[in-house]
């Protein structure tokens, strides 16, 4: 029954079918596998580290040279690492927005964001107007 009246929600809002909340969520999932997988290759575990994951620092060897290009790349790592932690939190924010039956629902005005939006960035946590009102505003 749950499902039908989720159905029923997310039609009437956002002209979403189950079938394509679905597919969003399979998309996302991949998407979260595989920044996992990223993370995992650019990071290390650490404790103090609020994510608990810290950039690698590369070990090139001792020359000068060698020892700018580590501390080129260990710079780049950690430019990448954020990105991809924030990339990693909007797909989980959506996930359990979906979960929760709130997909499609922005998160400012309570309006359903339109299908088109939704399809083209998943992870859209709020409608047109309200996105060009905040950068507006910015």
């Amino acid at each position: 029954m749950k499902n039908l009246m989720e159905e029923a929600k997310y039609s009437h809002e956002t002209n979403l079918d189950e079938k394509t909340i679905e597919e969003v969520r399979d998309e996302l999932t991949i998407r979260k596998e595989n920044i996992i997988n990223s993370l995992k290759a650019l990071a290390v575990e650490d404790n103090h580290e609020a994510d608990k994951l810290a950039a690698k620092f590369p070990e090139y060897g001792d020359k000068a040279d060698e020892n700018a290009q580590e501390v080129s790349d260990y710079s780049t790592n950690l430019g990448t690492e954020k990105v991809l932690e924030k990339a990693l939190e909007d797909i989980e924010k959506t996930l359990k927005r979906i979960d929760d039956g709130d997909y499609g629902v922005c998160k400012y005005c309570k309006g359903p964001i339109a299908k088109k939006r939704l399809l083209a960035r998943p992870v859209a946590s709020s409608c047109i107007n309200c996105k060009k009102e905040l950068q507006d505003n910015v």
